[in-house]
């Protein structure tokens, strides 16, 4: 059985991306998520300058909160200027946070930032993953299946 295309957002520019998601993790359910920031913060991820290769969400006290994602220092800032490595509230639908931390304690999914972006607005978003870990032999198979698409391209491409 196929599973179903993910839902895409309106992106606009993409700041940051954590491509070694969809190799570690199997996907679930997406949800896009405002980002509570300060204003260097916002000027940093503007010069496209930002990490959430390392970083992952949880859930905690009714609220939800982007773990280690990192937006470097603003270059101009002053004595003003954050903290590089801070916790970030996520901006989400009480049910949207219920339903992420049924998940994550029943389930035993983890919540995983694909993407951080600007949308049309010109607002700072990220993009959730309610994601399940891959296993060895997993992630053996996703990657058999991406050479052969490749092949399959390939050889296309050269008999057309």
């Amino acid at each position: 059985m196929a599973r179903p295309k993910p839902a895409t957002f309106e992106k606009v520019k993409t700041v940051a991306e954590n491509r070694r998601a969809r190799y570690e993790y199997f996907l679930e359910e997406f949800f896009e998520a405002g980002i509570a920031l300060t204003g260097t913060e916002v000027k940093s991820l503007r010069f496209g300058e930002g990490s959430i290769a390392e970083s992952y969400a949880e859930v905690r006290d009714g609220q939800a909160w982007l773990i280690n994602s990192n937006i470097p220092e603003f270059s101009h800032g002053n004595r003003f200027n954050h903290e590089p490595k801070r916790p970030r509230k996520l901006l989400l639908h009480e049910r949207e946070i219920e339903k992420m931390r049924n998940a994550v304690s029943r389930e035993g999914m983890t919540l995983i930032p694909l993407s951080i972006y600007f949308n049309p607005r010109g607002r700072a978003k990220v993009e959730l993953a309610l994601a399940k870990g891959k296993k060895l032999h997993d992630k053996r198979e996703t990657e058999k299946s991406r050479d052969w698409k490749r092949e399959q391209q390939r050889l296309l491409r050269d008999r057309g």
